[in-house]
C-alpha cells in the first residue's frame, strides 16, 4: 500500500512539474538573449584587466607614485600578475623586454624607480619607435591609444603628453629629449653632381676620332664657298647678302676617314662665335682672299687660334682672280708671326680657288696629315660630353641645339644636363637631316629634347637618370635666381639731380627674335656696344624663335619695337601687331639691322637749341609813343632783325628777354638794320628803357644731336 501511495505521489509531482514548466521562448526571443550575452570590446578589455581576480574578493588599486615625479604609475598586466601583495594572482611570466618592477616601500606609497624605467625619445614620437623602446608590440601601444581616443597608425606620430600617459600605464617614465638648435627630422636629400670629365682613360678603350677643323677669316673671303666645294653643296648661294651669319657644322668623308668642319661667320659682330669655334676645334684654317689680304677679322681669327693653342693652316683663296697677289698675303702673315713654310717657317700655306677647285685636294691631304700627327683619340665608352655650338627654336620640334661630341657616345633616350637646363635626347639628326640612333666623338649632331633653349657654348653632360638631371637643374636654376637678387643700387647725387631736372638717358626698347641663339647673342652685344651718353638700348626679349603673339603683347605693354632676323611672323602675331599698333621690322642682313637701330637711337634725341648772337644796338634816347615807350638806338655790331629774339642788357645784367615787336627806320617799318645805322626798337610790352642800355639780338637754331 505504501508503495502504491509513493507511486501516486511521484506521478502527481510530475504532473505538477509539467503544469508549472514555462513555455519555450520563440526563435526571435532566443536571438535577442544571445545578442545580450555578447561582450563588447570594452567588456573584453575589462575582463582582461581583471584576469585572475575572483568576484567575491574586493579589487585593490595598484597605482603607485614615484618619488621623482609624484605621478601615478599604472603597472602593465604582466606586472600586476606578478605582484607579491596578492597571493591569489596567477603567476604569468613577464613580457620579454619589460622592465623589472620597482620595489614598494611598505611605509609609504612612493617607490624609487630603476634607471631602466626611463624612456627618452626625441620628437616626433613615432608609435613603432615608442613600442620598440618599451619592448612591446606596436598593436599593444595602439590599444592603449584607443582608450585615450587617439587613433593612429604604427608609422604615425603622437603628442608628447599622450606618449607620457602611455608610458605611465606600463610602468615607464617618459622624458622628452630636446633637439639641438636647427635639428629636426629631415629626409636625407640626395646630392647630385655633374660627372667630372675623364682625365685618363684606359689605353684599350681609347679610339681614333675624326679631326675637328674650323674655317675662320674675314667676311666674304670665301670660307663657305670653300666648304661648299668640299661638301659638293651650295650653302653659300642660299645665304642672305652672301655672308655667313651663324655657325655651321658638317661631317665630310675623305678617303677612309671622316673630317668634321665648322664654318664660322666673318662679320665683326660675330667675334664670340669665332672664339667658340677656335675653342672646340683641333685645326684652324685661316682663309685669306688673295686680292684682299689680311683684314681686321682675319687678324682677330689669328689671335683666337693662337690663344686657344691650335694648329694653324693658311688657305690663300681666290687665286683665280686677276688681282690676286699671294705673295703679298704671305708677307702680311709674317707681320703676325706666321712665317710660311716656303719662307723657312712652320706655317703651311696652300694656294686654292673655291670656284675652280685648284689646290683643294692638296689642302685636304695636308689637313689629314696634321690630324695624324696630332694623334687625336677619345674614349667612346666614357660618360658623354658635348659642346653646344648653336641653338634654335624650330616649329614642331621645340628647342634644339647643334652639338659636337667631345667624348663618349650620345644615344637616344640619354638624360643630360646642359648649363642650368635638363633634358632627355628624343631625336638625333646628322648634318644631312637623317635620324640616327647614336653619335660618337667628333660627330656633329642636332639634338632634340631640351626643356629650355640652351646657351651657346654650354657643355652637354650625360647623367645617370632623368631624375638626377632634373634635380641638378633645379639646384642650378635656384642659384641663378638668387644671383639675380642683388642688393639695390644706392642713389647718387647725380641721379637725384637728373631725376629732378627730368634728364637721364632715353631708352630704345627692343624685342629681338633670330633664327639661332648665337646670332641673337651677337646682335644684342653689337647693339649694346653702341656708345652713347644720351640714349641706350633696352632688350625686353632677345632669343631664337619665330615672332609670336606673346612677343607682340609684350612689346605693346613695354612700348617696344620688334626686330626679326631671318624669322617669320605667326599669323596671330600679324593680327595682334595691327591691333596693338606695334612696329615689326624684319631683316636678313645683319649690318642693315645694326645701322637702322643706330639711326633709330639718333631719332629719339631731340635737337639741341643753340643761341647765335647776330647783332647789338646801344640805346641813345627814349621816346614816348602811343601806348608806351620806344628806344632810339644805333647798331654797334652785326645787324638787328625784326623776326629775331632780343634781350635788354643793363650793366651786363639782362632785364628783359623776348620777341621784337617794332623795328623802324625813320617812319618806315623795316625787316633789318645793319651796323652803323640808327633805328627805333620796341620789345613786346617792355617800357623801362634807359639810355646806355644794350639791346642784343639773337637767333635760336636747332642742331641735331649725336650719340
Amino acid at each position: 500500500m505504501a508503495d502504491d501511495k509513493d507511486t501516486k505521489d511521484s506521478k502527481k509531482d510530475e504532473v505538477l512539474d509539467l503544469l508549472s514548466e514555462k513555455p519555450k521562448p520563440s526563435r526571435r526571443e532566443r536571438q535577442r538573449q544571445e545578442a545580450t550575452k555578447v561582450n563588447t570590446v570594452d567588456d573584453q578589455k575589462k575582463a582582461a584587466l581583471d584576469l585572475g581576480i575572483e568576484d567575491d574578493q574586493p579589487k585593490r588599486s595598484t597605482v603607485r607614485k614615484t618619488k621623482n615625479s609624484g605621478k601615478d604609475i599604472l603597472p602593465s598586466i604582466s606586472n600586476r600578475l606578478q605582484m607579491k601583495e596578492d597571493p591569489d594572482f596567477a603567476k604569468v611570466p613577464p613580457a620579454e623586454g619589460a622592465p623589472a618592477e620597482a620595489e614598494v616601500d611598505p611605509e609609504g606609497d612612493e617607490a624609487e624607480p630603476l634607471g631602466e624605467n626611463v624612456i627618452s625619445i626625441k620628437p616626433p614620437i613615432i608609435v613603432s619607435d615608442l613600442a620598440e623602446k618599451m619592448g612591446m608590440m606596436a598593436f599593444q601601444i595602439m590599444a592603449d591609444l584607443i582608450k585615450l581616443e587617439v587613433f593612429v597608425a604604427p608609422t604615425q606620430a603622437i603628442e608628447p603628453d599622450i606618449a607620457e600617459k602611455v608610458c605611465e600605464a606600463h610602468g615607464f617614465i617618459f622624458e622628452r629629449e630636446k633637439r639641438e638648435k636647427g635639428g629636426g627630422v629631415h629626409k636625407e636629400e640626395e646630392v647630385f653632381v655633374e660627372p667630372e670629365p675623364e682625365v685618363e682613360a684606359p689605353e684599350e678603350q681609347m679610339a681614333f676620332r675624326a679631326p675637328i677643323i674650323t674655317f675662320m677669316g674675314h667676311v666674304d673671303h670665301g670660307k663657305t664657298s670653300l666648304l661648299d666645294y668640299i661638301r659638293k653643296s651650295r650653302v653659300a648661294s642660299g645665304e642672305a647678302g652672301g655672308i655667313t651669319q651663324h655657325v655651321g657644322a658638317y661631317s665630310v668623308k675623305h678617303g677612309e676617314r671622316s673630317i668634321t668642319f665648322l664654318d664660322t661667320p666673318g662679320h665683326a659682330i660675330f667675334s664670340k662665335m669665332r672664339a667658340r669655334g677656335a675653342d672646340v676645334t683641333d685645326i684652324v684654317v685661316i682663309v685669306v682672299a688673295a686680292d684682299d689680304g689680311i683684314m681686321p677679322q682675319t687678324k682677330e681669327a689669328i689671335q683666337h687660334a693662337k690663344a686657344a693653342g691650335k694648329t694653324i693652316i693658311v688657305a690663300i683663296n681666290k687665286i683665280d682672280l686677276p688681282a690676286a697677289d699671294p705673295m703679298r698675303v704671305m708677307t702680311q702673315l709674317m707681320e703676325h708671326e706666321l712665317v710660311p713654310s716656303e719662307m723657312g717657317g712652320e706655317t703651311e700655306c696652300i694656294k686654292i680657288s673655291a670656284q675652280t677647285g685648284e689646290g683643294i685636294d692638296e689642302l685636304l691631304e695636308l689637313m689629314a696629315l696634321q690630324a695624324e700627327v696630332l694623334e687625336l683619340r677619345a674614349n667612346p665608352k666614357a660618360n658623354v660630353r658635348a659642346s653646344v655650338i648653336e641653338a634654335s627654336v624650330k616649329a614642331g620640334r621645340g628647342s634644339t641645339a647643334t652639338v659636337i661630341i667631345e667624348s663618349g657616345t650620345l644615344k637616344n633616350g640619354q638624360p643630360f644636363i646642359c648649363g642650368p637646363f635638363a633634358g632627355k635626347v628624343k631625336t638625333l639628326m646628322d648634318d644631312q637631316g637623317n635620324t640616327i640612333k647614336e653619335a660618337g666623338p667628333s660627330t656633329p649632331v642636332e639634338v632634340l629634347g631640351f626643356a629650355e633653349l640652351p646657351n651657346v657654348g654650354d657643355s652637354l653632360v650625360g647623367m645617370e637618370s632623368e631624375r638626377a638631371a632634373k634635380k641638378l637643374s633645379e639646384e642650378r636654376m635656384d642659384k641663378r635666381r638668387k644671383s639675380r637678387l642683388v642688393a639695390p643700387r644706392k642713389k647718387r647725387l647725380e641721379d637725384m639731380l637728373q631725376a629732378v631736372s627730368g634728364g637721364g638717358k632715353a631708352q630704345l626698347k627692343l624685342v629681338l627674335r633670330t633664327d639661332v641663339q648665337g646670332t641673337a647673342e651677337a646682335i644684342k652685344n653689337a647693339i649694346m656696344e653702341i656708345e652713347s651718353e644720351k640714349v641706350e638700348a633696352n632688350f625686353i626679349i632677345a632669343g631664337a624663335g619665330a615672332i609670336n603673339e606673346s612677343d607682340v603683347l609684350m612689346a605693346s605693354s613695354a612700348d617696344a619695337i620688334i626686330l626679326g632676323f631671318n624669322v617669320k611672323v605667326d599669323g596671330k602675331a600679324v593680327k595682334a601687331a595691327k591691333f596693338e599698333g606695334v612696329q615689326v621690322k624684319l631683316y636678313s642682313i645683319v649690318y642693315e639691322l645694326i645701322d637702322q637701330v643706330r639711326e633709330s637711337m639718333l631719332g629719339m634725341l631731340d635737337p639741341e637749341i643753340r643761341e647765335t648772337v647776330i647783332g647789338r644796338a646801344t640805346v641813345k634816347q627814349v621816346f614816348k609813343v602811343n601806348g608806351g615807350r620806344a628806344a632810339g638806338c644805333i647798331i654797334k655790331s652785326g645787324k638787328v632783325s625784326r623776326t629775331s629774339h632780343a634781350r635788354v642788357l643793363r650793366g651786363k645784367q639782362p632785364v628783359f628777354d623776348g620777341k621784337m615787336s617794332t623795328l623802324r627806320r625813320h617812319n618806315d617799318e623795316v625787316d633789318e638794320v645793319k651796323q652803323g645805322i640808327e633805328c627805333g626798337i620796341r620789345l613786346g610790352s617792355f617800357n623801362d628803357y634807359e639810355e646806355g642800355d644794350v639791346i642784343e639780338c639773337y637767333n635760336l637754331d636747332k642742331v641735331s644731336q649725336t650719340l
